[in-house]
């Protein structure tokens, strides 16, 4: 018979490492930091080596609870994953999410009702940011990158491609019955997104006066004009919207805004864009959840 230590040692291993601290896992166990700390010299008794380093503060895993970490936490996550199907026939429990800002809260956020409707015992926690999280290192279970080229840091799932394209509100521009040629575009307010400087071919009104130079004899130097400089992509949406300039938005984020005539094209000029991916760890515990979000967002798409 297979020798194994006490779940309550390996659900406070599981807490310690994931938090680096002691104290933490106390409180989300509901016990005390010394309780902690017996439970772990005696899986470290067990496992006949140390587990956590101590000193000098902060707490870190040693080689050996590094190796172990994972294995424990993904053991935990496979428990809860079929218990959750057993009690209730179908994906269920909780998947942690991360995606950029602008796709939070212009595609995914609008569409949660939809999520709720068809898989209300799948709760999400989401995570907007604009940092690559380590799903590697349990920081998400799912990631949903934009990129150029498909994501190397695990399996992946190519949801849609963007286009960007020049974009006003009518309350800028008015009821245009044409496009507007560079020199008329230059005429009102231009507003930038913030890209990676190392990324040259990013929609930056630079890019846009590239690819208009080769249709038409003259184009002024508009890439030096924009008056609004916004480092979120979402707020130079947002300003968009709002009238207060033309901006170059991806045609997946501000589609239900071209959809209802609350921005319009100003120029036929599309540049193209990246790819939205979701990307997780191979064999990840939470499989079965993974594919019916998978299956949802393609759907929704």
């Amino acid at each position: 018979m297979r020798k194994l230590p006490p779940l309550t040692e390996l659900r406070a291993f599981e807490a310690a490492a994931r938090h680096l601290s002691f104290k933490m896992a106390a409180a989300e166990l509901g016990v005390t930091p010394t309780a902690i700390s017996h439970q772990m010299k005696l899986l470290e008794r067990h496992c006949g080596q140390s587990l956590f380093r101590r000193r000098p503060r902060p707490l870190a895993l040693t080689p050996a609870g590094q190796r172990l970490f994972p294995v424990v936490r993904d053991g935990f996550e496979t428990f809860a994953e079929a218990l959750n199907q057993i009690r209730g026939g179908g994906a269920s429990g909780r998947l942690r999410l991360t995606a950029t800002n602008a796709f939070t809260a212009r595609w995914l956020v609008p569409r949660l009702p939809d999520w709720r409707k068809v898989y209300p015992r799948l709760k999400l926690d989401i995570i907007g940011t604009d940092a690559v999280l380590d799903l590697n290192a349990g920081d998400a279970d799912i990631a949903i990158r934009y990129a150029r080229k498909r994501p190397t840091a695990g399996p992946s799932v190519e949801l849609f491609r963007d286009e960007f394209y020049a974009v006003a509100s009518p309350r800028l521009v008015g009821d245009l019955k044409r496009s507007l040629r560079p020199a008329e575009l230059a005429r009102f307010p231009l507003i930038e997104a913030e890209w990676p400087p190392a990324d040259t071919d990013a929609p930056r009104w630079q890019r846009w006066q590239r690819v208009a130079g080769r249709r038409h004899k003259f184009v002024s130097d508009i890439a030096t004009l924009p008056s609004l400089n916004f480092r979120e992509e979402l707020h130079a949406i947002e300003a968009a919207i709002a009238g207060q300039g033309i901006a170059i938005c991806s045609n997946i984020l501000v589609g239900p805004q071209l959809a209802s005539g609350d921005l319009v094209p100003v120029s036929p000029i599309k540049l193209p864009g990246y790819g939205f991916y979701i990307v997780h760890r191979a064999k990840h515990p939470k499989m079965e959840s993974i594919k019916a979000f998978i299956a949802w967002a393609k759907a929704a798409g």
